[in-house]
């Protein structure tokens, strides 16, 4: 008896594992694609301007390339929100701004200079400058008038 109730038991605990463990499964990409995530917009100059725009935004999973070479579900869903919102006539400014706010500075190729991201732009500033002090005290050292050492002949005289 002892043993049937702990089979049984183990059964139960096995399929509440089991669904646990096969929701998420089932729920992966599951979605079809968003409707512009590979369709582009009839106007031709609205799909010109998304182009554009899509060019200088980062796809976030793939991470080097943009949201318009990228392949990833969320690139192709970010596609579908720049196209959706330029053919409802919003201004491409606005919509990378919208991306920004909800995504970060990194979803942009051309980040905006704000107290967050200003190393970005000095980094580079402040090692040049830095290599060219470190270069300039190397090529500095020396005996102080610029001229090569010439040997100590009176000491070598004294020696004969």
């Amino acid at each position: 008896m002892m043993a049937r109730a702990a089979s049984r038991r183990g059964a139960v605990v096995f399929a509440v594992f089991s669904l646990l463990l096969a929701s998420p499964a089932a729920a992966q990409d599951s979605l079809p694609p968003a409707p512009y995530a590979y369709k582009q917009l009839p106007n031709p100059d609205q799909e010109a301007r998304a182009q554009a725009l899509m060019e200088t935004l980062r796809c976030l999973k793939c991470q080097s390339q943009s949201i318009a070479d990228s392949d990833a579900p969320m690139a192709g869903d970010m596609r579908h929100q720049v196209r959706t919102r330029i053919a409802a006539g919003e201004d491409p400014e606005e919509i990378r701004q919208w991306l920004i706010e909800r995504y970060g500075d990194y979803v942009s190729y051309t980040p905006q200079l704000r107290p967050m991201t200003w190393p970005l732009f000095a980094a580079p500033a402040a090692f040049l400058v830095l290599a060219a002090l470190l270069l300039r005290k190397r090529f500095r050292r020396g005996n102080g008038d610029g001229g090569v050492d010439e040997p100590d002949v009176e000491g070598l005289e004294d020696n004969a």
